[in-house]
């Protein structure tokens, strides 16, 4: 939508600006951005008296603006004034009249506001560097999924450090970006005692040498406790714990750093050591520490991986193929599986046919790469279940990762998915890449390519929550006179890689389950009843049962005489398997819980609460209580329902146990039998489970989705106990809130068209 204000600046610019040399004119749209942003800098380097015109506000700027003083009232330079007000209102900040270049009272408390926001002292006065933070697209308020912990640190650098002569003002929204990384950089070597003209932001040997000397621990300088919180709380939560930024050390502090080297594959110190400081501040961390993996281009012969595993590596990467024109001869020879394995190592397979642009990157050749990848791994013999790490091997801006990258690996998904869903996409890239396609498009597992620190996707990014290798360091590997490149990869040990057991054959990562659910089913059988409600009772038992849990209310409890024999004569339990598509973890009780609801109840009221609607409840609640940082219930659900690597309340694993309960128990239901039902759905129906989902309950539309949303969250309050469950529900994660029912609809329904349309997009994947 057109913002009047900001047209009149874009007007007023042009008209006064036009017939300047270097002057680029700017769009009349009446929508702020760069482009208008552009024409105010290029128009106050003309006033300045600055010949040569750009849309860099940079030193020469800076320093002319300087000369003449701050800012302010009785400022001479009426242009300026006008410059300063219409680039406010731009930014969203209400300036007064701008037909005059007259410093009133407007324009003071503009600027004061905007001060304010970035953290500075409260006056309306404006000096050069904050008449910079005007000219740009950067955001000084919380915008929609940032943290309010990162935004306190935002200001609080800005505060402290803009006297520096090399620091300039951050954003202030809530994000950790790659101008918030640098900016904690630079204050750092301000800590450090780098000469201000020397700190440049880059991790650079000074910076190690000093961040080496200067361990934190309990009782360490306040400054520096600072410093290290706030690196702490801009990579984000490790397994739902997040630091404080703090200037005293205390226990709390200690037992995240624990976490975060634990989750890093660090040595547990609990002290912020110099391997701790490396990885929160950059892609590679310490390139010298220990690594247990590796990857190569070169052949892997027996010695070669002799001489590896003698080295501590368990595990190297190798291509599964490579373009035909090709001269690097770089995939997997006959053989060398073999002599991997002879030597005592694991292997991860990488596909990569050029890949390092964006022209690359369309979803028919990501559809054609599965292809290919599907194929050679058969050829390989690599069993079903292997993650296949696809690249993108360049470094993608962000705008590129949405248009191209993860349309690519949407077609991938579908190429796997024609031949079977036989093998599992893992990513490879920098962190934003491997987040973005994780998120997206659904890639298990990611191996970063964190030894490219100085990609724009490994600047701002914490490591995802799914890595399972990152590639901190190339070098020369000398195996006994034998030297050939190498890549030192730490290893998590989440993707083992493939062993001689994953090859040729034997069991996919769901027939120890399959076989479960036979014997259970057996022993059902030969118990009396119903057999399949004596399955889900099991499967459900005991996480889903009892008064307190509400399972009790939803559907009833369990058949306790049934469980004790089945305890004493059913297969041993198996509580989770991974999932023949994806790739992640799937939990029995929950699949067996929704499966158990719908059985009983159908597909709407109290069987849908026992699966999606449920957890729907609760990712409401979870959105209320994150408010602040989500004004927007479409960008929360766009931001954190069915994620990989996001923690929230109702991940990708915890709906895909709806999808399959809902679609298991609506098949008992009509008639089917159990075990029949979960072999057929994990053999085959898997591949389609979103689409017959969406088409099965919700009819195949978005208003569908999105109505059954509404009716759910209290649009039908005819069963009072389903809606006393459905406020416990939401309150268990959103505290003292408004319910669906009480919100403006203009504010729920943004809410419930996110969750439909994220349910529709899926259905097409």
């Amino acid at each position: 939508m057109a913002d009047p204000k900001v047209l009149e600046a874009q007007r007023w610019v042009n008209s006064t600006y036009g017939s300047v040399p270097g002057y680029a004119r700017c769009a009349e749209n009446g929508v702020t951005g760069w482009d208008v942003m552009f024409s105010l800098t290029r128009a106050l380097q003309h006033e300045l008296g600055i010949a040569t015109l750009s849309d860099s506000f940079g030193p020469t700027t800076l320093g002319r603006l300087a000369e003449r003083g701050d800012v302010g009232p009785g400022y001479p330079n009426a242009n300026i004034v006008r410059i300063a007000k219409h680039g406010l209102f731009c930014k969203g900040y209400w300036a007064g009249d701008t037909s005059t270049g007259v410093y009133d009272t407007d324009v003071y408390d503009a600027v004061r506001e905007l001060k304010s926001d970035i953290g500075f002292a409260a006056d309306g006065h404006l000096p050069p560097k904050v008449f910079k933070a005007i000219l740009n697209m950067d955001a000084y308020v919380l915008l929609s999924g940032g943290r309010v912990e990162v935004r306190d640190i935002q200001r609080w650098l800005n505060a402290t450090y803009i006297t520096k002569s090399t620091f300039f003002v951050i954003p202030c929204d809530g994000h950790y970006t790659r101008d918030v990384q640098v900016a904690l950089m630079r204050a750092i070597q301000y800590q450090i005692g780098i000469p201000e003209d020397q700190a440049t932001g880059n991790f650079g040997p000074g910076t190690q040498n000093g961040l080496r000397a200067n361990t934190v621990r309990p009782g360490s300088p306040a400054a520096w406790v600072r410093l290290f919180s706030a690196a702490c709380v801009f990579n984000g939560g490790v397994g739902g714990a997040f630091a404080a930024f703090t200037s005293s050390w205390d226990a709390a502090l200690g037992d995240f750093v624990g976490l975060f080297q634990e989750f890093s594959v660090l040595a547990r110190t609990g002290i912020g050591d110099y391997a701790t400081w490396a990885q929160l501040l950059v892609s590679t961390g310490d390139p010298d520490r220990p690594a247990g993996a590796s990857d190569t281009r070169f052949h892997i012969s027996v010695s070669r991986a002799r001489a590896l595993k003698a080295a501590g590596y368990e595990v190297v990467g190798r291509y599964l193929d490579e373009d035909p024109w090709s001269t690097l001869d770089k995939e997997l020879q006959p053989g060398e599986l073999d002599a991997i394995f002879t030597g005592g190592m694991r292997v991860f397979p990488i596909s990569q046919y050029a890949a390092d642009s964006v022209e690359d990157f369309t979803w028919s050749n990501g559809y054609d790469h599965a292809l290919r990848a599907h194929d050679r791994a058969v050829g390989y013999g690599f069993n079903r279940g292997t993650v296949i790490y696809f690249a993108v091997d360049y470094d993608a801006t962000g705008e590129q990762i949405a248009s191209h990258v993860i349309p690519y690996f949407q077609g991938i998904q579908a190429g796997l998915g024609t031949r079977g869903k036989r093998y599992v996409a893992g990513v490879y890239g920098s962190r934003n890449v491997c987040a973005q396609v994780s998120d997206q498009a659904f890639a298990r597992y990611s191996f970063v390519s964190g030894m490219s620190w100085g990609f724009s996707g490994n600047l701002g990014f914490p490591l995802p929550a799914n890595w399972s290798f990152n590639q901190i360091k190339e070098f020369d590997f000398d195996a006994g006179g034998d030297v050939f490149a190498l890549d030192r990869d730490v290893r998590r040990g989440n993707d083992r890689g493939v062993g001689p057991e994953n090859v040729g054959g034997g069991d996919s990562p769901v027939d120890a389950y399959l076989r479960y659910v036979d014997g259970l089913y057996a022993t059902a059988v030969a118990y009396g009843g119903d057999p399949n409600q004596r399955v889900v009772e099991y499967l459900r038992y005991p996480a889903y049962n009892g008064l307190w849990s509400g399972w009790e209310t939803l559907i009833g409890n369990v058949d306790q005489a049934w469980i004790d024999h089945a305890q004493a004569h059913a297969p041993a339990r198996v509580e989770s398997y991974v999932d023949p598509s994806l790739g992640i973890t799937v939990n029995v009780d929950h699949f067996g819980a929704t499966a158990n609801a719908v059985y009983l109840k159908g597909n709407n009221g109290r069987g849908d609460f026992g699966g999606w609607s449920g957890d729907l409840a609760t990712f409401y609640g979870e959105w209320r209580s994150h408010g602040e940082e989500y004004a927007s219930g479409y960008a929360f659900c766009a931001d954190r329902l069915a994620k990989i690597t996001v923690l929230s309340s109702f991940p990708l694993n915890d709906l895909v146990e709806d999808v399959d309960g809902y679609l298991i128990g609506s098949a008992v239901r009509a008639g089917a039998r159990i075990d029949q039902a979960i072999r057929a759905h994990l053999t085959d129906g898997h591949r389609t489970r979103f689409r017959q989902f969406y088409l099965g309950r919700y009819g195949g539309t978005v208003t569908g989705v999105r109505d059954a949303a509404w009716n759910a969250l209290g649009g039908s309050t005819a069963d009072s106990q389903l809606a006393a469950l459905t406020e416990a529900a939401i309150r268990r994660t959103g505290g003292v809130c408004l319910l669906p029912a009480q919100l403006p609809s203009a504010k729920l329904e943004p809410f419930l068209q996110g969750y439909a349309e994220t349910i529709e997009r899926l259905s097409r994947s």
